[in-house]
């Protein structure tokens, strides 16, 4: 077996780090040492039990307090971090965009301001999968058509007075801003509804979305008969009634690796009836494991239908983040007393993937004694190896400066809390030198 190096030598992509490192650090704001000390200690700390034993990482410089006050002091740049991050996205393919959003259960913070019902899977028969806490949305970049990666772009906290869908329409036109190329942005059944697709009408941007199988789309209406109010609505479509689906525009059928032979079906010109001036195309997928997956599209730039289905299915990569945040990088791990410390905390999760992101072709598979060597780095892989990358590399955070008493202490020398201020000698008052006079006399 080949002897393996701490880490792969690659000049421009160890630049293209770094310089993604240095100018994160300059849009951090108040307390980026601390802030970027925090992330190193983050990549480099697999497994800890509170959120305050991130401060013993070698990488950390800075004493545990400086975790909270950090937090509570920064004020990053999210629109400019936002645009780093996108810049990061190759220019000359079309991007694959998705998302969803996750729940972080705050049940016990009874003082915690803005906590609303999230979903949390429950396994216990009889209860129901929600608990109090915050809801964030999440817009990923999918950067590749086979495994697990899922490099999100913004990741932030849905108040109590929006829903998940205006605050993912509003990330999506927030990303399509910065991008120069139409994205197409995939997402679950839940944003699957005319409110989704009238909040999206002016982003530019192909969706293509999962609809649930219970749901009642209309066909167009038929040509006008020169009476009366034009219709807006033809004859109904309902997904669970395969007697109002007509004879469907194209099908077509393949042979899959994994699961077999699937059947693919197309209708076209349908709408919501509350969003009719959006016009979608409806496919319906069926294979072996599978008696049918709804799709909607909505867009201009339609890919084939072969391509079409495997383009959803990369969606699931965001899931596989969502894990990773939460067991790796200790996203829901400390017990933030603000939303907004939550939300800057939160703010480091992209940051953080990115730099693995930046990293995959640096590190060397270090693989622990029970696990099978990769060939194709996950974000777990290359989090394994990252500590030895970062020696290489360094940090664009300065050192602490330990400032006040603690230098006289350190000298042996004893040091007056005043002594930083110097010494007035006040005159005697003409009363005590009067005083004085007497007695001598």
């Amino acid at each position: 077996m080949p002897s393996l190096t701490p880490l792969n030598f690659c000049p421009v992509l160890i630049d293209k780090l770094q310089d993604f490192r240095q100018q994160v650090y300059r849009f951090l704001g108040n307390g980026r040492d601390a802030i970027f000390d925090l992330m190193d200690a983050v990549l480099t700390s697999p497994r800890v039990k509170s959120f305050v034993e991130l401060s013993l990482s070698a990488v950390y410089r800075r004493k545990w307090s400086s975790l909270y006050e950090s937090l509570k002091d920064s004020r990053p740049n999210r629109g400019r971090i936002r645009r780093l991050c996108v810049e990061q996205i190759p220019k000359d393919i079309r991007p694959l965009l998705a998302g969803d959003h996750t729940g972080w259960g705050r049940p016990h913070a009874k003082t915690l301001k803005d906590r609303s019902f999230v979903h949390q899977p429950n396994l216990v028969e009889g209860n129901k999968p929600i608990v109090l806490g915050h809801d964030y949305s999440t817009l990923a970049w999918i950067p590749e058509m086979t495994g697990s990666w899922a490099i999100p772009l913004c990741h932030e906290r849905i108040s109590s007075f929006e829903t998940a869908g205006q605050r993912a329409a509003f990330q999506l036109s927030q990303v399509c801003r910065d991008l120069t190329v139409r994205p197409i942005a995939t997402y679950d059944s839940e944003y699957g509804s005319a409110v989704f697709m009238n909040l999206t009408e002016d982003i530019p941007a192909d969706l293509l979305i999962r609809l649930r199988p219970n749901r009642c789309l209309y066909k167009a209406p038929a040509p006008y008969s020169g009476y009366g109010r034009p219709r807006k609505h033809g004859d109904k479509f309902q997904l669970a009634n395969a007697d109002s689906w007509g004879e469907p525009s194209a099908t077509f059928s393949l042979e899959d690796e994994t699961v077999g032979q699937v059947q693919i079906q197309q209708w076209s010109n349908l709408h919501f009836r509350q969003a009719a001036q959006r016009h979608i195309q409806v496919i319906r997928v069926t294979h072996s494991h599978c008696s049918g997956l709804w799709l909607a599209w909505v867009g201009e730039q339609m890919p084939t239908l072969d391509s079409l289905w495997r383009l959803y299915l990369r969606r699931f990569a965001i899931d596989h983040w969502y894990r990773f945040a939460k067991q790796r990088l200790h996203w829901t791990l400390p017990h933030l007393l603000t939303p907004q410390q939550a939300l800057r905390w939160s703010d480091l999760m992209p940051l953080l993937s990115w730099q693995l992101w930046l990293a995959r072709q640096l590190v060397i598979d270090t693989p622990l004694p029970w696990q099978k060597p990769q060939t194709n780095l996950n974000f777990g892989r290359v989090a394994q190896g990252f500590a030895a990358l970062l020696v290489r590399i360094g940090s664009p955070a300065c050192s602490p400066q330990p400032r006040g008493k603690s230098l006289g202490w350190k000298s042996g020398r004893k040091r007056s809390p005043f002594s930083r201020f110097p010494v007035v000698k006040k005159r005697a008052s003409r009363s005590k030198k009067v005083n004085q006079d007497y007695l001598n006399s």
